[in-house]
Order: C-alpha cells, then sequence, then structure tokens
C-alpha cells in the first residue's frame, strides 16, 4: 500500500460527472432545449427543484445558497420556476415523457412556508406532469425548519423520504462546524419526521470536525441509530474557499486525513454491527428497511432540473444555470434568475464526447458498493472498461482498491476503495475536465 500513501484520501465530492465548475457560458449561440432534447429518451427522467434559501450558512457549506429570503423572494422565486417549467415542459416535445424520480433539494426546500410547499408541488405535478405520489420523491430539511406543518404538506403529496443535515448531536462540535443548533432542536424535527408518517428517514452526519474525538463520534452515530433511520450518511468534513472554515487558520492535513479516515472506519464498522448495508462511500441503509423501486439509472437517464442552482442531464450536454459561493455573487444569480422570462436555452454547461460518457458510467458505477456489470458497459461503449481505462484500473488494483474476488462481469471496489473514494473518482476525470477545473476561480 505505500503507492496509496502517495496520494491523499479527501480529493473532492462527487456528486456528479463532470463538476460544476467545469461548466462554462455556451456562448451566444446557446442551444434551445427543445432541440437538446429532441432526440433523448424521455421514458425515466429523474426531476429535481433547487431552492437555495437556508437559515445560516454552514460553515463547510460550498453548495449554491444564500441565506434568508428578504421581502416577496420566495414568492418572485416560486414564479420563475413555475415560468421555467413552463418551458422546459414544451421543451420536452408532445411524445411520452415520463419521470421516474423527484427531489426538491437546496438549500433547504423547506424553508418555505406550508403554502409554498404547496405551490412547490403544484409546479411539479400541474405545469411538468410529475404525478409525486407515483414515483419516489426525496425532500431535503433542516432541524430549524422540520416543522409538523411543513411535513404534513409533504406527506400529503406524496413524499417518501425525509434528509435532515444532523451532522452531530454534540452542540460543541456543530458550533465548530460553523452550524448554531442546538440538541434538542434536533431531536424535536427528528419526531415530527417519524409523525409525518414519511417512509424513509435519513440522517446527515459529518466526521472530521474539529475537536471531534472516536467517543463524540460514536455518540453522535448512537444518538441517530435511536431513531433507527432508514439511512445514514457519513460525509467527511471539507474545508473549501469562500466558505467560513475556509477562511480560517489551515489545519494539519496529513495528521486530519488520518483522523477522518480513521472516524470513517469506525462510523462503518459501527453501522455495519448494527444491521445496516452500505451502498456507497457514504451511504448506509438499514438491512430491512423499504426499498423503493426505482427505473431511473444516474449513469444513462436524463435529468430535468428547475430552480437557479439546478442542473440538468442529457446525454450530450449537461447545462445549468451560473455557479458561485460568495454570497454577495449568489445572490446576484438568484436575483437574475427571479428576473428571467425566458427559459428556452442552456445558458451554462459542458458537452460530454464518447470518452467523457465512459469515465461518467464508469465512476457513478463503480463508486457504488455494488459495483459495474461490465457486461453492460461493453454493450453499452463496445469495449470493456479495462481495454477503455487500462492505466486507470491498473493503478486501482495496485493500489488494492478493487475487489480481486469477483469474476470478470463485475467490477467492484474493495473496503478500502470504497474508503478512498473521494480519490478515486477525481482519478477517472478526463484531462479536458480536469483543465477546465483548474482554471476555474472561485467566486
Amino acid at each position: 500500500m505505500t503507492t496509496a500513501l502517495a496520494l491523499r484520501p479527501y480529493q473532492s465530492y462527487i456528486y456528479g460527472y463532470p463538476h460544476k465548475t467545469a461548466y462554462r457560458p455556451l456562448g451566444p449561440a446557446r442551444p434551445a432545449l427543445r432541440e437538446l432534447w429532441a432526440d433523448e429518451p424521455k421514458d425515466a427522467l429523474s426531476f429535481y427543484t433547487h431552492l437555495p434559501f437556508c437559515e445560516f450558512r454552514c460553515g463547510f457549506c460550498n453548495l449554491f445558497t444564500r441565506i434568508g429570503a428578504p421581502g416577496d423572494l420566495t414568492t418572485r422565486y416560486l414564479d420563475a420556476v413555475e415560468r421555467q417549467a413552463i418551458a422546459v415542459r414544451e421543451a420536452l416535445g408532445d411524445g411520452e415523457v415520463r419521470f421516474a424520480t423527484a427531489a426538491f433539494g437546496g438549500g433547504t426546500p423547506t424553508f418555505l412556508s406550508a403554502a409554498e410547499l404547496t405551490r412547490l408541488c403544484d409546479i411539479a405535478e400541474r405545469r411538468m406532469g410529475v404525478d409525486l405520489r407515483a414515483v419516489p420523491l426525496s425532500v431535503e430539511t433542516s432541524p430549524g425548519t422540520a416543522t409538523p406543518e411543513r411535513l404534513a404538506v409533504l406527506a400529503e403529496r406524496g413524499t417518501t423520504r425525509a434528509s435532515i443535515g444532523v451532522q452531530s448531536f454534540v452542540e460543541s462540535e456543530a458550533r465548530a462546524a460553523v452550524r448554531p443548533q442546538r440538541r434538542d432542536e434536533v431531536e424535536t424535527a427528528l419526531a415530527a419526521i417519524r409523525e409525518s408518517g414519511i417512509p424513509i428517514l435519513n440522517i446527515d452526519l459529518i466526521y472530521g470536525i474539529d475537536g471531534q474525538t472516536a467517543a463524540t463520534w460514536r455518540g453522535s452515530l448512537d444518538a441517530a441509530l435511536a431513531w433507527r433511520p432508514e439511512e445514514l450518511y457519513l460525509y467527511p468534513l471539507y474545508v473549501r474557499p469562500l466558505t467560513g472554515l475556509g477562511k480560517r487558520t489551515p489545519v494539519a492535513e496529513r495528521e486530519w486525513d488520518a483522523q477522518r479516515l480513521a472516524l470513517y472506519a469506525a462510523g462503518r464498522d459501527h453501522l455495519l454491527a448494527a444491521g445496516y448495508e452500505q451502498v456507497s462511500m457514504r451511504m448506509f441503509r438499514r438491512a430491512d428497511a423499504p426499498r423503493t423501486p426505482a427505473d431511473h439509472a444516474c449513469q444513462t437517464d436524463g435529468m430535468v432540473g428547475l430552480g437557479a442552482g439546478a442542473r440538468s442531464y442529457t446525454a450530450g450536454l449537461h447545462y445549468s444555470f451560473d455557479y458561485a459561493v460568495e454570497t454577495r455573487e449568489v445572490r446576484g444569480i438568484v436575483d437574475e434568475y427571479t428576473a428571467t422570462t425566458d427559459f428556452t436555452r442552456a445558458e451554462v454547461g459542458r458537452a460530454l464526447d464518447v470518452d467523457d460518457r465512459r469515465r461518467r458510467h464508469l465512476l457513478q458505477s463503480l463508486l457504488q458498493a455494488d459495483g459495474m456489470d461490465v457486461n453492460d458497459y461493453r454493450a453499452r461503449f463496445g469495449a470493456g472498461p479495462h481495454e477503455h481505462f487500462p492505466a486507470e484500473l491498473a493503478g486501482f488494483a495496485e493500489r488494492g482498491w478493487l475487489d480481486s474476488g469477483t469474476g470478470p462481469e463485475l467490477l467492484r471496489l474493495s473496503p478500502e476503495g470504497l474508503a478512498w473514494s473521494d480519490a478515486l473518482g477525481p482519478l477517472l476525470f478526463s484531462p479536458g475536465v480536469r483543465a477546465a477545473m483548474a482554471a476555474y476561480r472561485p467566486r
């Protein structure tokens, strides 16, 4: 394992590929959405709406969010979402359009009032044609906004999964992560979710917080397990430019890496012993939890995103609106979005050639604990992954990241490989994507 020591384990969260920092303005000849979607399969689309509003900004957060919503901003934002929904649904055409999964994210969707959440669901159903009660619907929430009134709306409209960002049940650790919350507020929110009847509860926790120890990490895990959540996500703490924590004194990186790896392993083993299955580096599912069958495949099926921070995916182009982290920049982008009247064209994005499509399929499949069906990859791309990426896969094998006990039809990570997912994923980025990411100037 000496070769692995030259590489740091925590390079980047892999939310999708290509990374949004590789997107660029699509120029004066912005492609029309109707043309982009004309030849795309639309029978198993994913639907996502982004709400950028939060009560406060956590110290680690580099997502596209803004604090608060002065005046009538939420109304104007929903007005824009509705205009965009009308334009996008028209662009999808008159043929078969079916949504297989849906999500409201952010930001914090439950920053909206109960009445505004009702309107949001109405937009999804009446303007986009998403049958929210017939598909898996996931909604993100927070301890301060998971109120019975809001949750009742979401439950009635078909929400199957509520995901709450707790991060730590230890108040001193929450403060260290610049996340002002009280333990009793967290417990009240969790009780409200359970009482709402939403069938799947997910709790997000973070490891690597300043002052966190093995004992306090175990305490947060046990506090979460007391609610028997169907899912738990364990995230390593990252400190990014322009975030609250990013302005603080840097920590000793190698020691921090070792701490996070140790806490990850302890958390993983504790959850496995408690009857959870590992789905990916981050995701753990209770073995007896209800399963929601989904026929959307993130590697191949398209995604339609509404809202200022949402991405949309076709096979050949990933697109969105502008992206920023710094507070003033985010406010400007949100204001520009709410003033937009023409949503018929893609603004910012990145085209995917066949090499990037292969990389995306491999990356998004391999980072799942179940691994990748090699025959499916071969049928889709004409050759096997070892023929397209011999150097990368040989390097993974040398580091002990691949499961050597599988047959030739399955490519799967070893436990060590799952632990190093945030280093493994970026090694599959194409040279062009890496160059674009490196040239991006954080703002």
